[in-house]
């Protein structure tokens, strides 16, 4: 009886802890959704737990605001991030699949320093980057904001102890002695085993390339070519006379809702993946 009663307290101390951590997750976007709500004005007096009614009327002057390309904003930020995560989810996986599955004598040289990048800030090359992609004509484009995404140590490193744990050696070669070439046997065997791992990484890089602040503000100058992180500081940073925290609300909230889609759209293979190990062991 004291084993079951003591089982029973531990299950409502966690739930309650769980409850807890769901609340405070919850919490700060409630705060968004209540606040995108309300006018400016109302927004001055204080918070308010209830909806208001300006919800229309913030989003009509975020989208209908000449100066502030707001669409545009998020087609940009939407074309940036999904190549990214395409881009460096595949070029990542590639390099982890070469590292993995190929001997070579400079195999521990090349991981090695993979490793070492790893470590290195983004600022710290920040001055020779943006010196490169001038002379290169590609300043105030999207492309810088892609193509760097092909080289990601993290990504590679998580694709790499991922293959470790799930793709036997032994699969790959009885794909080369059935014939396959190389790519063949990466794009057709190896990738549908990655897909956990590729769903996980995406979304990662889906998120981090679209909350990216520093290089977009570093290479864009063309309001039309803003992504939404730059238009939402934009926002912030408006002459106090016309000054509206509704509007920039409204905007976060708006900026929000393809980060949910993306997830959505992803986790069904991050729980497949989760599944699948919990079956395996």
């Amino acid at each position: 009886m004291k084993s079951k009663t003591k089982n029973r307290l531990m299950s409502i101390f966690v739930h309650l802890v769980l409850i807890l951590l769901a609340f405070m997750c919850l919490f700060f976007f409630y705060v968004l959704v209540v606040n995108c709500t309300h006018s400016h004005a109302d927004l001055q007096k204080g918070f308010s737990f209830l909806p208001g009614k300006d919800f229309l009327t913030n989003l009509d002057s975020v989208a209908n605001d000449g100066t502030f390309p707001m669409f545009r904003g998020i087609l940009n930020s939407l074309v940036v991030s999904g190549s990214c995560a395409a881009i460096c989810t595949y070029f990542s996986a590639l390099t982890a699949y070469g590292l993995y599955a190929y001997d070579f004598k400079i195999k521990k040289v090349a991981f090695t320093f993979i490793m070492a990048i790893l470590v290195m800030p983004t600022q710290v090359t920040a001055m020779g980057f943006l010196r490169l992609i001038t002379k290169m004509g590609l300043y105030d484009s999207l492309l810088p904001l892609i193509l760097p995404s092909i080289a990601s140590p993290a990504v590679f490193y998580f694709m790499y102890s991922y293959l470790e744990s799930s793709l036997p050696l032994s699969l790959v070669e009885a794909a080369r002695i059935d014939g396959s070439g190389e790519f063949f046997t990466f794009n057709r065997i190896v990738l549908p085993i990655m897909k956990p791992a590729i769903a996980v990484q995406a979304i990662f890089t889906f998120v981090g390339s679209w909350n990216n602040y520093f290089v977009p503000a570093l290479v864009i100058q063309s309001k039309n070519k803003m992504t939404v992180p730059i238009l939402i500081a934009a926002l912030r940073g408006a002459d106090y006379m016309t000054f509206d925290m509704g509007k920039i609300y409204m905007m976060i909230a708006v900026a929000i809702v393809p980060i949910i889609i993306v997830y959505l759209l992803l986790s069904k293979y991050i729980i497949a993946g989760v599944t699948l190990g919990g079956v395996k062991g």
